[in-house]
């Protein structure tokens, strides 16, 4: 029998870790229920906080006052993210099409390396025609790779050139003991909860017949139960376990949105993975791609960019979200609309259930600017990067090819001044940056009041640019559904959908030049706001940032027109 005491130290862990969306790497933080209003205004952050008192990004107002519709050729954005639902309704026709290769006759007809590349590139495919699912964290490869040179070596043993590596190696190491404990705390826990579901679940039917319990209820019998124990003697003498512990862990489930047996066991599976994949230095993903890690080639993956193909399981839809803020069809009447209308998005997948390959990061950027893209949008980060200088360098190739690169700030609530988050356009080591066509984004809210800022967002006075709507944002879903989500995930191509929406307007612009009109246009708030971390310290909105504003469409439309003009 399972004591009271040992069941609250149980759940007293569960809340204190981070949430399983977020756990899987998801750039997107799923917000507890009590949190999200009654009404959703499914597009809030198209408002104009002059005309409708809501601080969104202006994008009604522009369309509103620009009923002309753009005549340049789609500006292609690339998505570098997970696979994508290619089926639904809101994106049908909005993917970018490779006319120069012929559909699935295994030849690479254009000769850019890959073959069947029709709509983009899958570099987590496998040979077979299959993809990773799930992949290590950034740390957990860098102790694999590193440990043989650095340890039980102290630093005085280390060669001057390889001290940094050195220190970042005990980083990692760090991290990966921490998360370790962490996780196999959870999955504890978890497989309490698989045992003891069925046990809580009889043990109420005694109160509730129908199981038609509420969360209000179950805590209303709780606190009785603390006050009056002898209120469930008879159910004790009975041979049940602790009625109150059952209760407790039944207000537990409705915490974790876990409504029956098969969602604690979906759980248990997830943090199962995490313990035995993501973490672990013997599982090594790349084993089943078939590719060098350690070297920079065209051609590995396959062309499998959808997750909607017959018999598929979905095991993300992060990148089906992203693209439709961007690019959901604006003239049928369905779901939502994009904030671009002469945009075509090329899907790179290289997201699993872990952190991304470095390798792959470039190689897509790559890919990208080889076949056309003018925007690539990085929806995705990690703490860690044990080959930085490729993707520096692949930001480097897309900068000479006039190429914008936007980037989510990350979910983490730090300071990105202060503790690294890849990929960056900074390494990290007082040096300068490397490129000139790099924007990263952070996330507010829809309350214009101290939590403005979201509480998950990351901030930086130095290193993130500008701020965009990231909570509570209504937008596409697999399969062929939407949903509303929260992240910088979704900030992100905010801001890609409005550069793409500058560049079809005036094409003559520099990538330098869209990242500035976008910075300068947006929108400054004289507030103070909470910085994220649940410190409970107040700064000025302005501090979070180095534009220290929001995302703003409309303005950024204006002063695109007054630039255009000038270059005349």
């Amino acid at each position: 029998m399972k004591s009271l005491s040992i069941f609250i130290f149980l759940i007293i862990f569960i809340v204190s870790c981070t949430s399983i969306k977020k756990a899987n790497n998801s750039s997107t933080v799923s917000l507890d229920k009590t949190e999200i209003k009654k009404t959703v205004f499914h597009n809030w952050y198209q408002k104009d906080y002059g005309q409708d008192t809501i601080p969104g990004i202006s994008v009604d107002k522009f369309y509103t006052q620009n009923k002309k519709r753009s005549n340049s050729k789609p500006i292609i954005v690339a998505i570098l993210d997970t696979q994508i639902d290619n089926q639904h309704e809101d994106l049908k026709g909005q993917l970018w099409i490779n006319t120069k290769e012929i559909p699935n006759n295994n030849i690479d007809d254009d000769h850019n390396g890959y073959k069947d590349d029709i709509n983009g590139w899958n570099f987590l495919g496998t040979p077979s025609g299959g993809y990773i699912v799930w992949a290590n964290f950034e740390y957990t490869r860098l102790v694999r790779e590193w440990k043989p040179f650095f340890e039980g070596k102290t630093k005085t043993q280390i060669p001057v050139k390889e001290i940094s590596n050195f220190e970042e190696y005990h980083r990692a190491l760090q991290k990966l003991k921490e998360e370790e404990i962490t996780y196999k705390n959870w999955l504890k826990s978890l497989n309490y909860s698989v045992i003891t579901y069925p046990s809580a679940k009889d043990s109420l039917k005694h109160y509730f017949p129908r199981e038609d319990y509420t969360y209000q209820q179950l805590d209303s019998m709780y606190q009785k139960y603390k006050i009056n124990h002898k209120t469930f003697r008879e159910r004790r003498e009975d041979g049940d376990m602790d009625i109150g512990a059952m209760i407790g862990f039944m207000k537990a489930r409705f915490d974790f949105d876990e409504k029956s047996i098969e969602e604690v066991i979906e759980n248990e599976t997830q943090i199962d993975s995490i313990v035995n994949k993501n973490l672990n230095l013997n599982f090594n993903e790349r084993k089943s791609l078939g590719d060098n890690p350690s070297l920079l080639e065209r051609g590995y993956g396959n062309n499998n960019i959808s997750n909607s193909k017959a018999g598929h399981r979905p095991i993300q839809d992060h990148a089906t979200k992203v693209a439709g803020i961007i690019a959901a069809n604006r003239t049928n009447t369905i779901g939502i609309k994009g904030i671009a209308e002469n945009v075509k998005i090329m899907p790179l997948n290289i997201s699993a259930s872990g952190d991304e390959h470095d390798k792959d990061i470039a190689m897509a950027i790559r890919y990208a600017v080889d076949n056309g893209a003018q925007i690539i949008n990085m929806s995705f980060g990690k703490e860690f990067s044990i080959h930085k200088e490729w993707v520096f360098e692949a930001f480097q190739y897309a900068e000479a090819h006039n190429v914008l690169l936007v980037h989510v700030a990350g979910n983490n609530g730090f300071n990105v001044d202060e503790n690294p988050y890849y990929p960056s356009d900074v390494a990290f080591d007082g040096s300068r940056e490397v490129c000139g066509n790099f924007i990263n984004v952070g996330s507010i809210s829809s309350k214009l009041d101290s939590s403005f800022v979201s509480s998950f967002s990351n901030y930086g006075k130095q290193n993130v640019d500008l701020f965009a709507p990231g909570e509570e944002i209504y937008t596409t879903t697999y399969p062929n559904t939407y949903v509303t989500d929260s992240g910088t995930s979704l900030a992100g191509p905010m801001v890609s959908g409005t550069a793409a929406l500058i560049w079809s307007y005036y094409p003559k612009l520099s990538a330098s030049e869209v990242k500035q009109i976008i910075l300068d246009s947006g929108t400054a708030y004289d507030i103070e706001v909470l910085v994220p971390g649940g410190e409970g310290r107040k700064v000025k909105f302005s501090e979070l940032s180095k534009s220290g504003k929001v995302l703003n469409v409309y303005d950024a439309m204006e002063l695109a027109k007054k630039v255009s003009k000038n270059k005349r």
